[in-house]
């Protein structure tokens, strides 16, 4: 099977704040400080917090300089 749904049946969506932070390669305080300004958006689910990785990527790309 090659549609796309299988294409990235090994990369989340979306991973927690640890893992995020992880993935950008920042500390999860830096982190935490730019979800609460609004800067990098989350989604609630329950009482888990989770981070799109490509919104990772874009507030990366708009941090950059």
């Amino acid at each position: 099977m090659t549609d796309a749904t299988n294409t990235n049946q090994h990369s989340p969506i979306a991973v927690s704040p640890d893992e995020a932070a992880r993935l950008a390669g920042i500390g999860r305080t830096t982190l935490y400080a730019a979800v609460a300004k609004g800067d990098l958006p989350s989604i609630k689910i329950g009482t888990r917090r989770l981070i799109r990785v490509d919104a990772i990527h874009a507030w990366l790309a708009r941090n950059e300089g």
